[in-house]
């Protein structure tokens, strides 16, 4: 079982984005620190920064610079920023350092596509589930070696 104390989390139910576009942008946070983070979605809100996109790329013309294919997913980054923001503030409350935090764990899961209301039976409407984990930096700890002095080996 996980130590919960250096944990924070923020979760999105049924958010109205592309599911594929947010499993694309998952993979390009995953493992990021959570300002870098934070920066690399303003970035892509801005039209700046594109997000490869490594699975869902067929028919998909390459960008500028070494990435290959990719897009500007603004919609998904705009839901994305803002559990990122909801899982730091979850952070600071629980006293984590947050200058130590990193995206751990993030995960897009298909939500619940159709909305039976009335007589408008059977629409389908793009729903996603996304799961955000942020994780605290372990500081290592500084062992320090005794430096013995090497022997000569003599005939």
């Amino acid at each position: 079982m996980e130590d919960t104390q250096h944990i924070a989390s923020a979760r999105g139910n049924n958010i109205g984005i592309s599911r594929k576009f947010a499993v694309e942008v998952a993979g390009f946070l995953r493992g990021k620190n959570l300002a870098d983070a934070k920066k690399k979605m303003e970035d892509v809100i801005a039209l700046k920064v594109a997000v490869p996109f490594k699975r869902y790329h067929m028919d998909l013309g390459h960008k500028r610079g070494p990435m290959g294919p990719g897009r500007f997913p603004a919609k998904v980054a705009k839901e994305v920023l803002l559990l990122l923001k909801s899982a730091e503030m979850n952070a600071q409350n629980k006293g984590l350092d947050i200058d130590s935090l990193y995206v751990s764990h993030i995960v897009a899961n298909k939500g619940n596509t159709q909305m039976k209301a009335g007589r408008q039976r059977g629409r389908h409407a793009k729903r996603t589930h996304i799961e955000i984990v942020l994780k605290e930096k372990e500081k290592k700890k500084k062992v320090e070696k005794k430096s013995e002095p090497k022997e000569k080996k003599t005939k």
